[in-house]
């Protein structure tokens, strides 16, 4: 639970950086992205040759090289348009619209691995999506169709995620970070040479040119490598159910950062919408655990009810 809370902690203010960057530094938010998952190889990098110099190595050669690269490119599309949203918008409504995620995963799991999905889950799903539009309604007025990019930010995750659940291997998580990471910037690669041939400012490549940018630049890739790392490492060491809801913390400190770094702070129609949000992902969470648990109760009393097998006399 320590290590989720700092990784919670840690996610927006690596944002936060994020956000400087591009509003305050001129950094085209294509280029923040390169530059975070470029420091993710780097740091990874480090740290292999660190365990191997210690005796404890541990292989860079994933199984199946494709599946990473695939999931570096949704999650390097989702962290593009999530610092592109960045730039325009609030903190806290960006991450808190984001945290539509689990709901459109549920939907894509139910549609592309057939899960079933029954209609309390199906309802919360679409008043969860109703809580981001209560965010979305005002930001839309204040910065245009620029509000809509936290939901696409969401559905590509959701299809990171969906695609580690379906293609996923058993590769170390320091594997998978940097072979990701690969895929990630190749990505961001493509959408900077799209962005400077049409001359997108938001998509073009950047460098910093100062030593604050630098220093944003270098905590972005050292928070986000770090933060990941921590995530995966909670979730071995806890089960998903006591974890989960820990996640919501990330709204709680994007709302405090928000406010001490840019002066920002959720009117009461976003407030409205980030607690249906939270409550409907909280739903659905507990619900999937009770489901879970009745399941095992069943199991369990189906084994005490049935004889055990004796061998013949």
């Amino acid at each position: 639970m320590t290590l989720l809370v700092v990784s919670m902690t840690l996610v927006p203010l690596m944002d936060s950086f994020g956000k400087l960057l591009s509003t305050e530094e001129g950094i085209a938010p294509a280029s923040v992205a390169l530059g975070r998952f470029g420091g993710q190889i780097m740091f990874l990098g480090i740290g292999f040759v660190g365990l191997a110099l210690i005796g404890r190595g541990v292989t860079a050669r994933p199984e199946v090289l494709w599946v990473h690269l695939a999931r570096g490119f949704f999650h390097g599309s989702a962290s593009l348009l999530f610092f592109v949203a960045l730039k325009y918008m609030p903190l806290a409504d960006t991450i808190a619209v984001f945290f539509v995620e689990p709901m459109i995963l549920l939907v894509l799991s139910a549609v592309f691995l057939g899960e079933h999905v029954g209609w309390p889950r199906r309802i919360a799903a679409v008043v969860g999506f109703g809580g981001a539009l209560l965010v979305i309604q005002p930001s839309y007025e204040l910065f245009g169709p620029v509000s809509l990019l936290p939901l696409a930010t969401a559905l590509l995750f959701a299809t990171y995620l969906l695609f580690t659940r379906k293609f996923g291997v058993d590769d170390h998580p320091m594997t998978m970070q940097l072979w990701s990471g690969v895929g990630a910037v190749g990505t961001a690669l493509v959408f900077i040479s799209i962005g400077e041939a049409v001359n997108a400012g938001d998509y073009q490549f950047t460098l910093p040119d100062s030593r604050a940018a630098v220093i944003y630049f270098l905590a972005i890739g050292l928070i986000s490598t770090g933060a990941h790392l921590f995530i995966v490492a909670a979730f071995k060491l806890a089960e998903a159910s006591i974890l989960a809801p820990f996640n919501y913390l990330e709204i709680v400190t994007a709302t405090v950062f928000g406010f001490f770094v840019f002066d920002e702070f959720p009117g009461s129609l976003q407030w409205l919408g980030i607690v249906i949000i939270v409550s409907t992902g909280l739903f659905i969470f507990f619900r999937e655990r009770a489901l879970e648990r009745r399941a095992e109760l069943e199991l369990a009393s189906r084994d005490i009810a049935q004889p055990s097998a004796r061998p013949p006399a």
